[in-house]
């Protein structure tokens, strides 16, 4: 008995010691990174990031940057993309690993766009993994809300575990503002309120996607507390590599006829999506007679399905719905019959091939505008719809 007492207890002590030695390691890995900024919200993380990382860049900063977003990526040393490659699901200790690999090329910032959604797991990301020295929180918008509450105050107060104590936290949040600078003086952190109110069309102009003035104003405001000026830092901003899921349009061409197809698939939460609806709207070279809505749904997420139905019926109002997804049934009184237009509904099994003849089936000159989840079928989607691509 003594002697598996004493094992137990020499087991117990290489465990702290590792521990220990682990919790030094990552000390000495953020200690070498002297500017941490960390990007949570719950629309645009990934844009922002690649904005704000551009922008440090322009000034000449070494600067490494992290998206988790549609498709994880490092934005490395120069700027080009690296795409990472998973051998198992995605968990936040990878944040750990990634800041120790970047201390190894002493960076003077580093921009990681947070991975956690359960707010316990953001605590942890925050203030045991990164420890920012400037937090970001995009936006709080009614999404994940089996994670993080079915009401926005209940998100906000989630996404601001990722306020750090005795630093500089900048959002473009407008609605629960005053939730977040609560939080922020409580932890002794200094709070800036962005807006695009200043964000002019020229400033817009020059961008090869569809950019949120939003995010701009919020990327230019974190860079002009690093000393950046603002034109240098919007003209890198304009040049940096896109998301795999941002807003794009393309010209389409099929058996003659073209069409202009807007992805807005990484938009899925209604709020989000009737955002870009109405930026669409404000480009006068964007409006077509005829749009057609197409819908990728989740069977698992079926009040967000019905809650961009919603959004198709009554803002969108678009003259042909096509609709992919599993249990579409349940809408055929609540929305389809209503519509009075032209609804077609395919299961998710349906092959990419089979959608695209469909929305290209359309009058010619038509507006596509995509919307819902991009992951895994919307991704598929997007391959088959580059073969009609007409470039720019």
């Amino acid at each position: 008995m003594d002697i598996v007492i004493a094992a137990l207890f020499v087991l117990i002590g290489i465990l702290l010691s590792a521990l220990t030695a682990e919790w030094l390691i990552h000390q000495r890995s953020l200690s070498r990174i002297p500017i941490r900024i960390h990007v949570n919200g719950t629309r645009g993380k990934s844009s922002v990031t690649r904005l704000i990382t551009a922008g440090l860049r322009a000034e000449g900063y070494k600067v490494l940057g992290k998206t988790t977003g549609s498709s994880p990526r490092i934005l490395d040393l120069l700027g080009k993309d690296r795409k990472i490659h998973r051998l198992t699901s995605a968990s936040i200790g990878e944040q750990v690993r990634f800041l120790r690999y970047f201390s190894k090329f002493r960076p003077e910032a580093v921009v990681l766009e947070c991975m956690a959604v359960q707010p316990q797991y953001q605590w942890v990301t925050e203030h045991r993994m990164v420890k920012s020295t400037h937090s970001v929180i995009t936006n709080a918008r009614l999404d994940h809300v089996d994670e993080m509450g079915y009401c926005l105050e209940d998100i906000t107060r989630s996404l601001s575990n990722t306020i750090p104590f005795n630093g500089q936290v900048f959002t473009a949040e407008r609605d629960n503002l005053d939730i977040l600078q609560s939080i922020a003086d409580k932890r002794h952190s200094k709070i800036f309120a962005a807006t695009d109110a200043d964000i002019t069309t020229e400033d817009m102009s020059g961008f090869n996607h569809i950019e949120h003035p939003e995010n701009v104003a919020l990327a230019l405001t974190v860079c002009d507390s690093l000393g950046i000026e603002r034109e240098k830092a919007l003209d890198a901003m304009r040049q940096a590599t896109p998301d795999p899921g941002a807003l794009r349009v393309w010209t389409l061409e099929n058996e003659g006829r073209r069409y202009t197809f807007i992805n807005a698939f990484a938009a899925n939460d209604p709020q989000s999506t009737g955002t870009i609806w109405k930026l669409i709207q404000s480009h006068a070279e964007l409006q077509r007679e005829h749009v057609c809505a197409f819908l990728n749904t989740r069977f698992d997420r079926i009040s967000r399905t019905t809650q961009l139905l919603d959004l198709v019926q009554n803002k969108i109002e678009p003259h042909s719905l096509v609709i992919r997804g599993d249990r579409l049934e349940r809408f055929e009184r609540s929305h389809f019959r209503k519509m009075g237009k032209q609804v077609r509904t395919y299961p998710e099994s349906t092959p990419p091939s089979r959608i695209i003849r469909e929305l290209l089936s359309q009058p010619d000159d038509t507006l596509i505008f995509g919307m819902g989840n991009i992951v895994g079928s919307g991704f598929e989607l997007l391959d088959e719809l580059r073969k009609y691509r007409v470039a720019a």
